[in-house]
């Protein structure tokens, strides 16, 4: 009984010193300035997601929607995101409409920047198209503090250091 008791605590102490000295993810904080087209109809939803250097999703960074019922809606990340559905609540918002803009800040994690990594928006207007790429582009040093046009429902992202 003793030998269980002291293996167990060699191993509960094991495990605290694991957690207790792990190092926390280094993030660099973004404010993302998002300034939509103008358009009639709904909200749009949009996702911001990090995209590792194979082109497959690594990471949502951002929601603009909060209504579940419609994620899958956003179909190339619905596949990432809906097979864990890992809890999003932390980041994400209310939609954008038409010619609307929000700033949101992204907190991107900092090993990602000059990887090879990139930053994809995804959007999705209900009854209207879905962009799967409505802007992306690579997530460097230069980049984090830029401006990119859209090709669909965004007119531009804004990327502003903090």
């Amino acid at each position: 009984m003793k030998r269980i008791i002291k293996q167990s605590t060699i191993a509960i102490c094991a495990i605290f010193l694991l957690v207790a000295f792990t190092k926390p993810r280094e993030t660099t904080s973004v404010k993302c300035m998002i300034q939509m087209v103008n358009y009639t109809g709904e909200g749009a939803y949009i996702v911001v997601s990090l995209i590792n250097p194979e082109g497959a999703y690594e990471e949502t960074l951002y929601v603009q929607g909060k209504d579940k019922e419609w994620y899958s809606d956003i179909t190339e990340w619905w596949k990432f995101y809906g097979k864990r559905r890992p809890d999003i609540d932390a980041i994400s918002g209310a939609t954008i409409s038409g010619g609307e803009r929000k700033i949101n800040v992204l907190k991107i994690p900092s090993d990602k920047i000059d990887a090879g990594y990139s930053i994809r928006f995804e959007t999705a207007v209900e009854d209207q198209e879905y962009y799967v790429d409505d802007v992306q582009f690579e997530l460097t040093s230069e980049s984090v503090k830029s401006k990119v046009e859209g090709k669909g429902f965004i007119r531009y992202i804004r990327m502003i250091p903090q």
